[in-house]
């Protein structure tokens, strides 16, 4: 029998993508899912997935920004009583972003459990709210910072990654040395600024076996050309790369920001790394992604706001030098990965499930 569940979300697709995962997981076990997201939110969202549009806003800032956060989760609140006296749910699966606290508030005042989804290694600040009334709480990561008090059961399940990004190894065979560079949707400006340098800074021996693929913000393209102007080897850059699963797994080193997404496919791609974490995210967290890596041998880590270019071409220089090292960080990268995140959700969530609502 068809169970309908709500998972909740909101903001970035880093919160998006494995709710999308969750979602695909319950459809294909004949089960039904709507999403309450806000607006942000539902960009990430497919045209064929059912969804409420619910309010929400981050309470920071100044008081009249503060002030206006706040009525705008109080009539998300309305909205999703509305959605879960409509819809009535079995479950909510939350993952994040502000919009998710009004969607798990209407489930406690309308009795239906709730799960929250933690996607990075620091408990993020809108499901510390909800973690205090969760039925159970799902960990990317074993050891997770700024955990709630609460009663929920704990568990790892890991982060659940993109279809295209599942499985999709792509080794090199024929000697020669990939290095892709990515800084997220948008690029990273840090690294454009420092990476083309660090490469031209190499042995020639490894220069010689090179290919750059590097991602960068569309206002940096043709500067960061020019950087490369002369190289000795093939350089290959774009604003976005829509084949991003192939390009990575066939990558002999990434170098890239560490937010949850980023760090779940690598893992998932068995991926070796140098991870540069963006120095403003919320509470530290893609500092503590990126040391988790590091700690498990997947990942060297450089500070943003300690990185230079002689100490890149260093670190780019004592991986790319040494292939054994390579392939033990791939290993390590494996062990971390947790293929069956989105069946593990699932069971999750179906395992709090209330009876049918009325």
């Amino acid at each position: 029998m068809s169970s309908m569940y709500v998972v909740a979300t909101g903001g970035t697709g880093g919160h998006v993508f494995p709710a999308l995962a969750l979602a695909r997981e319950l459809a294909g076990r004949g089960d039904s899912v709507t999403f309450l997201t806000d607006g942000r939110g539902m960009r990430y969202l497919p045209v064929d997935m059912p969804h409420r549009e619910i309010d929400a806003a981050s309470p920071s800032g100044g008081w009249v920004r503060r002030a206006g956060a706040l009525f705008s989760l109080a009539k998300g609140l309305f909205e999703s009583l509305a959605a879960m006296r409509d819809l009535r749910p079995r479950a909510v699966a939350c993952f994040g972003g502000y919009a998710s606290i009004p969607a798990a508030f209407a489930a406690r005042l309308r009795s239906v459990p709730v799960m929250v989804h933690e996607q990075n290694a620091v408990f993020g600040r809108a499901n510390r709210h909800i973690g205090r009334f969760a039925k159970v709480i799902a960990l990317s990561f074993e050891d997770t910072d700024s955990l709630p008090a609460g009663t929920a059961r704990r568990i790892v399940t890991g982060n659940p990654v993109r279809p295209g990004f599942a499985g999709t190894i792509g080794e090199r065979t024929d000697g020669r040395l990939e290095l892709l560079v990515i800084g997220g949707s948008q690029g990273a400006r840090i690294l454009s600024d420092i990476v083309p340098a660090a490469v031209l800074a190499l042995p020639e021996d490894i220069k010689s076996r090179l290919r750059v693929v590097q991602q960068c913000r569309g206002e940096d393209l043709e500067r960061v050309r020019d950087a490369y102007a002369g190289a000795p080897f093939e350089v290959e850059l774009a604003g976005f790369f829509d084949d991003m699963p192939q390009r990575m797994g066939r990558a002999s080193l990434v170098i890239g920001r560490s937010g949850a997404s980023t760090v779940s496919e690598l893992l998932a791609l068995a991926r070796p790394s140098i991870l540069i974490p963006y120095l403003h995210a919320a509470d530290g967290h893609q500092l503590a992604n990126a040391e988790r890596l590091e700690r498990a041998g997947a990942a060297l880590v450089h500070r943003q706001d300690e990185v230079t270019g002689e100490a890149l071409t260093q670190s780019l220089a004592e991986l790319l030098g040494d292939n054994d090292r390579l392939a033990s960080m791939g290993r390590a990268a494996a062990g971390l990965d947790r293929s069956d995140a989105a069946s593990a959700l699932a069971d999750a969530l179906q395992s709090i499930a209330g009876g049918e609502r009325s």
